[in-house]
């Protein structure tokens, strides 16, 4: 490895650090010089649901079928009445994290010690979240407390009158490229589901592959054949061992697949070595990838050439970031991904990938497998790309009426 795997800038080695000093603009997403009123969470109200699905995705399924998208939605309120709202989104067939343990963690662990505390200073609520809840492997429970953050950043945002990239002193696009997902179960569904993507004015699709290497080569080649100049990004999940990983990647550079994501499990790091020296596609971690800490890890045993983010999946935007800076420090790719996110999430990940100039279609899903919304301006996609939200916080009004009503009629599914 040469020396860019080994020395460290300063701010390379901040980003590596466990996340500091409350009022830096890094941990705490408040530039230091921007007035920050002084206020404490007065209440935290969770709303826990399942947003309905309009297409089959492999991840939102269960023994008994489709389930819907899992989501508990977070009411945070100070004592001077500003509301932030965030999301967790926990996915049992992605991670450990399920509805029913985000909203005992929350409701049991994390709630009672953030009551009273300051809701500016992000560095101490994570610090007090990761006391309760403590790590395995990386952070505890990361997806759970990513609702918290990001009803933190939008409460902040709204304090303040500020968009979440003004806070960052950063600026965004109107809008987002984004690309379709496709997960058929026979090669014949192929056609058709990108037809559909296409009717819509996608150009990109991202393809769920693993575990049966012949139908995903054929997958890709259809993908390929139909549209030859979109970006094919291939995600096995873990799905394939190491040997057959090994082999089906330079089958798929030789596709025109553009990049590989998460071949092999998370913790098979020697796999990820090899997968990178091999160099037949850029390797592209993801589900691994919680904590700044890992990431750096990853980057010096040579194991990714690049990361899909997912806030959601981080902890929140205050690790996010960190991790984007990281990577783009490094010249290290940056993907934007996410976890089929409705509409609070969603709008989190839309404007952290526009403040950071993400450069490939995010695939965020969300708008393509769910059926409702809680927005009063719900995100949707024109010609393949979604708007950026301009206005303060997350930039999005939640209608709690709508709520109320995915409350009554998730019980009822149940």
């Amino acid at each position: 490895m040469g020396d860019n795997g080994v020395k460290q800038t300063r701010r390379q080695f901040l980003s590596a650090c466990a996340i500091g000093t409350a009022g830096m603009a890094l941990g705490t997403g408040v530039p230091a010089q921007m007035e920050q009123k002084k206020c404490t969470i007065e209440r935290i109200e969770l709303f826990p649901v399942r947003f309905p699905t309009v297409m089959r995705f492999k991840f939102l399924e269960s023994p008994k079928g489709a389930t819907g998208r899992a989501s508990v939605m977070i009411k945070v309120t100070a004592d001077d009445g500003t509301v932030g709202w965030g999301e967790s989104i926990p996915s049992q067939r992605w991670s450990y994290e399920t509805l029913e343990s985000a909203v005992s963690t929350l409701d049991h662990y994390l709630i009672p010690v953030l009551i009273g505390m300051d809701p500016f200073d992000l560095d101490a609520i994570h610090a007090a979240m990761n006391r309760e809840i403590g790590p395995g492997f990386s952070t505890g429970a990361p997806i759970t407390k990513a609702g918290i953050d990001f009803a933190l950043h939008d409460l902040i945002g709204k304090s303040l009158g500020r968009n979440l990239a003004e806070l960052w002193d950063r600026t965004t696009p109107e809008t987002l490229t984004l690309s379709w997902t496709l997960n058929p179960v026979t090669l014949d569904e192929v056609e058709p589901l990108i037809e559909k993507g296409q009717a819509q004015g996608f150009r990109h699709f991202n393809v769920k592959v693993g575990p049966d290497p012949e139908f995903d080569i054929e997958m890709c080649r259809i993908v390929k054949r139909l549209v030859p100049d979109g970006f094919l990004w291939g995600d096995a999940n873990g799905g394939y061992d190491l040997e057959t990983a090994l082999a089906v990647a330079p089958k798929y550079a030789d596709i025109g697949m553009d990049v590989f994501e998460q071949p092999i499990r998370a913790n098979q790091l020697t796999g990820y070595q090899a997968l990178k020296r091999q160099g037949a596609l850029p390797i592209i971690m993801d589900e691994g990838v919680v904590s700044p800490e890992d990431l750096n890890t990853f980057i010096a045993l040579g194991c990714c050439d690049g990361v899909a983010m997912k806030p959601c999946r981080c902890g929140g935007l205050v690790s996010a970031r960190t991790q984007i800076e990281i990577l783009q420090d490094r010249g290290l790719l940056f993907l934007g991904s996410g976890l089929t996110e409705p509409d609070i999430s969603l709008a989190a990940s839309i404007i952290l990938y526009g403040a950071y100039d993400l450069k490939s279609p995010a695939a965020l899903n969300g708008p393509q497998f769910l059926g409702t919304s809680v927005l009063s301006n719900p995100f949707k996609p024109v010609d393949g790309a979604i708007r950026i939200p301009k206005g303060p916080g997350l930039g999005i009004q939640v209608d709690e009426s709508a709520v109320m009503t995915l409350v009554k009629q998730s019980k009822a599914t149940v």
